[in-house]
């Protein structure tokens, strides 16, 4: 299953008292996403998705500070600046979006980001790069779920309602990118501390070898 509800209010709260001494402008956006809980780099993500009018993957200093503010994020014009100067690495003035997105994620050891990978492959049954309803028939078994022991859903709204989890509220699309799997675990990773415990619980989720 995606991240437990635990690991979620752990990192709100662990991101939450960050907040208060963080001056890092990257370190700020991270932690402001990461209190919306684990999907909450890919909500950010998707507001700019959509901004990007005409498709090319980059945004400028005025999508950047419209973005931010559609977001809700609780900064002033100032740090704003700030923050896009920090992703400008290469003063272009503008910002690769997929670049901007990974330089958001929190950092991550090699073995952390492998066993994600392994995870995705193993939920996406046909190789295309996207986990859909059909991928996730005799891999994710929802059998024994409550929901679908007392009639209250089919197996088909409950794999809908898994794709979903993975996404900010009010934005699922019932399919997911293997760019926002690794979003949404990068979220689940902040909250913990340990490499070893982190693998641990991603094979035991999704029973790999």
């Amino acid at each position: 299953m995606a991240g437990t509800a635990r690991h979620d209010r752990e990192m709100k709260m662990k991101a939450q008292k960050n907040l208060k001494n963080c001056k890092d402008p990257v370190e700020l956006l991270r932690l402001q996403c990461l209190t919306r809980g684990s999907s909450g780099i890919k909500g950010l993500g998707r507001v700019f998705r959509i901004m990007d009018d005409d498709g090319n993957r980059s945004i400028d200093y005025r999508e950047f500070k419209k973005g931010i503010h559609d977001y809700g994020v609780d900064i002033d014009d100032e740090q704003v600046k700030k923050m896009y100067t920090a992703f400008d690495s290469d003063k272009s003035g503008n910002i690769d979006f997929d670049e901007f997105l990974k330089a958001l994620r929190p950092p991550m050891s090699s073995a952390r980001k492998n066993v994600i990978l392994q995870a995705f492959r193993k939920l996406d049954k046909t190789g295309d790069g996207v986990i859909t309803i059909e991928d996730l028939r005799g891999v994710y078994n929802v059998r024994k779920h409550p929901k679908f022991l007392n009639g209250e859903k089919t197996e088909e709204q409950l794999f809908r309602q898994f794709l979903d989890s993975f996404d900010a509220p009010g934005e699922a699309d019932g399919q997911v990118t293997k760019d926002e799997f690794t979003n949404y675990y990068c979220g689940v990773s902040a909250s913990i501390d340990t490499d070893a415990y982190f693998i641990l619980m991603m094979k035991n989720a999704w029973k790999l070898d």
